[in-house]
């Protein structure tokens, strides 16, 4: 059998602040670990959910319905259109709020290893949306081809101020990207069908939108992508039969992004031990010296049901690390330790 080595925090972590998941995370998993990220904390707890309270500040863009939809801590789930007469390319986006949690987010990761608590070596991680995740759920008809560019050029200007504000040698960048295999699946996500907006075969677009987030990321800072099948409540919009599409997905992307893919992450539903889900990584085509993370711990049954899982990916996959399916800030409180336990049981270090 495989033995994983290392793991990856794929985002969210459900602890108050950023110095509490850095520093536990560091204390827990140590040499595990060559990133850490902030853990995702305040609005940015439940994901893109707060980008439509965001936008609606936006002169040109309308938050749709007359009365608020409550959502998590004071967040408002409302949908978003373009006002009418309104020319998409003249709207200028208000800070997206992924840049200065960076910022300061970063400072307290430089004074905790500064301070010894987090190793030298060790990169920050930053994950962020893809545009199409935050248009693809907000907006809606022809308002999502006319919204793309400018919420692409929003969140590209961000990862340019984190570019311009944090070390390169220090740095990783993640795109989380859900929506896109909602979309490739046909996946009734969240009460609708997901589709693509543009012409000509979805899987092409994803394709192209994916590689190019990817090459917007220099050379000297890492890249990693978090493949996923979201986690409304800790569960699914859809449940993959097997990894073939997030394999397929996967290769695409790859072979069109001109820059390496420092690593990639891949789901693991928690009742898939068996060999015929894993059976598609043996296509799996990664660049030498990417790293495959396998999402294959869970909280409901920890060390014992990761390594039955371990055990079935280790004849498809001679080389992995572990790491949950998704982020774990909607986990239940008080779970997180042990779920960072779990990952630093079944996995050596680097």
């Amino acid at each position: 059998m495989t033995n994983p080595r290392g793991a990856l925090l794929v985002g969210s972590v459900n602890y108050d602040d950023a110095e509490t998941t850095m520093r536990t995370a560091a204390d827990i998993l140590g040499a595990q670990l060559r990133r850490i990220p902030d853990g995702e904390v305040g609005k940015r707890f439940h994901w893109i959910m707060f980008q439509p309270d965001v936008l609606g500040e936006a002169d040109g863009i309308e938050r749709v319905g007359a009365e608020r939809i409550p959502f998590g801590a004071g967040l408002d789930a409302r949908g978003l259109r373009i006002a009418d007469g309104v020319d998409a390319a003249a709207i200028a986006l208000p800070p997206l709020g992924y840049a200065a949690a960076a910022r300061a987010s970063y400072e307290i990761f430089r004074r905790l290893r500064e301070e010894g608590a987090i190793a030298e070596g060790v990169r920050f991680q930053v994950s962020l949306p893809t545009p199409l995740a935050v248009i693809s759920s907000f907006f809606s008809g022809d308002d999502r081809a006319a919204i793309e560019p400018v919420y692409t050029a929003a969140i590209l200007g961000e990862l340019d101020e984190i570019l311009a504000a944090i070390p390169h040698d220090d740095l990783a960048i993640q795109w989380d990207v859900a929506s896109e295999m909602g979309i490739i699946e046909r996946a009734a996500g969240y009460g609708k069908v997901m589709e693509a907006w543009w012409p000509g075969d979805p899987f092409d677009g994803l394709v192209s939108r994916l590689a190019a987030l990817i090459d917007a990321v220099p050379a000297d800072v890492e890249a990693g992508v978090h493949l996923c099948y979201g986690d409304a409540a800790e569960k699914h919009f859809f449940d993959p039969a097997d990894a073939g599409t997030l394999v397929r997905y996967a290769n695409a992307v790859t072979a069109a992004a001109e820059r390496p893919l420092t690593w990639l992450h891949l789901p693991v539903p928690i009742e898939r031990d068996d060999d015929a889900y894993f059976a598609p990584l043996d296509a799996l085509a990664l660049g030498e010296g990417t790293e495959l993370y396998l999402g294959l711990v869970h909280r409901e049954d920890g060390a014992e049901g990761a390594t039955r899982r371990i055990a079935a990916a280790s004849p498809h996959a001679s080389a992995f690390g572990v790491a949950t399916e998704c982020g774990i800030g909607r986990a239940p409180a008080g779970s997180t330790e042990g779920i960072l336990r779990t990952h630093a049981e079944v996995a050596q270090g680097w």
